[in-house]
């Protein structure tokens, strides 16, 4: 499985935080859960904690679902 990757963060003055993927923003963060956030992020990979954030993180079941007979054709 890859490391995940494509993932920025920007604080604004107002204290939300916005984690975007690949230039689209995905998810807005307030309050409490931006520090959250934020103490998590400074603490570990910022990639991998934005993954998780997001909920974009790959489940290991990708192979699995791809060779199911009902996806074979796609």
């Amino acid at each position: 499985m890859g490391a995940p990757e494509g993932f920025d963060y920007a604080e604004y003055a107002d204290g939300s935080i916005v984690i975007s993927h690949q230039g689209r923003d995905v998810t807005r963060l307030r309050a409490m859960r931006a520090q959250e956030f934020l103490d998590e992020v400074s603490g570990g990979d910022p990639q991998q904690v934005m993954a998780r954030w997001t909920g974009n993180y790959k489940r290991g079941n990708e192979r699995t679902a791809r060779n199911h007979p009902r996806n074979r054709r796609r």
